[in-house]
């Protein structure tokens, strides 16, 4: 039985994990929408394996617009939004399906917060700020998104959210060449929002705030706990800290 949910996905050169996003919500949701950047491997060739999707190519100067411009296309009131490499766990499916066939539910709450946890190389994130939780689930038309290069954040501008319990997965870092692309790629977006933003580089950011990065993430928040195979992890957030304010110094406002 399918319930009245659209899914989002903002796709771009996706291939590697795709699928397994969409055959955790293919068949029980009732629409899923892909928005797609104009990716040049076989992103599309994938999704189209996948009957029944709606599928946009699109492209806006940020991911939050893109997510805003795919919103505008879901045709039911409640939207989960996923990126191309997360999954939505059995556990997770089965509270959703339960959560908004339950009348109750769908009229105390307008979106709910959703426990993420991170996988790097395979492996489960247990600490060290990867396994945390954020809107994904929302009535679309209670929501804001603030559009950045870099992710975005979803705001209620009324009503109550809720918690849910299951988790989605996040496939996020699945090699080292491919998470030291994303950490450039990230840096240099980032550094764009900054300036916009009105914020200023300077040497006490260029040089104390990566290792501060590092020392967050590996002691502070016990990223140690998980394991020493999750160091690249942390020094490559630290060099993108350490990447993007040496490149505010070169980005005009």
């Amino acid at each position: 039985m399918k319930i009245k949910l659209s899914v989002l996905i903002i796709t771009k050169n996706a291939e590697e994990t795709i699928e397994a996003g969409l055959r955790s919500v293919i068949g029980w949701v009732d629409e899923i929408v892909v928005v797609d950047d104009y990716s040049t491997d076989d992103t599309l060739k994938k999704v189209k394996k996948f009957k029944g999707l709606k599928v946009i190519q699109n492209r806006q100067e940020n991911l939050g617009r893109q997510r805003r411009f795919g919103l505008e296309r879901c045709r039911h009131d409640w939207v989960l939004v996923l990126d191309a490499d997360e999954v939505v766990s059995d556990r997770l499916r089965s509270e959703i399906m339960f959560k908004l066939q339950d009348s109750n539910f769908k009229s105390k709450y307008d979106g709910y917060f959703i426990p993420f946890q991170t996988h790097l190389f395979g492996r489960q994130l247990k600490y060290g700020g990867e396994n945390y939780q954020k809107m994904a689930l929302f009535k679309k038309k209670k929501v804001k998104i603030e559009p950045l290069r870099v992710g975005e954040n979803f705001e209620l501008l009324s009503g109550r959210a809720g918690q849910l319990k299951n988790k989605i997965f996040h496939y996020s870092y699945r090699s080292i060449g491919q998470m030291l692309k994303k950490f450039t790629a990230y840096a240099l977006l980032g550094a764009k929002d900054r300036i916009e933003r009105g914020e200023k580089t300077s040497l006490k950011k260029i040089f104390l705030y990566p290792a501060h990065m590092f020392w967050a993430r590996f002691i502070k928040d016990k990223g140690y706990k998980d394991g020493l195979f999750r160091l690249p992890l942390d020094l490559g957030f630290a060099y993108m800290e350490f990447l993007m304010y040496v490149r505010m110094i070169f980005v005009k406002s």
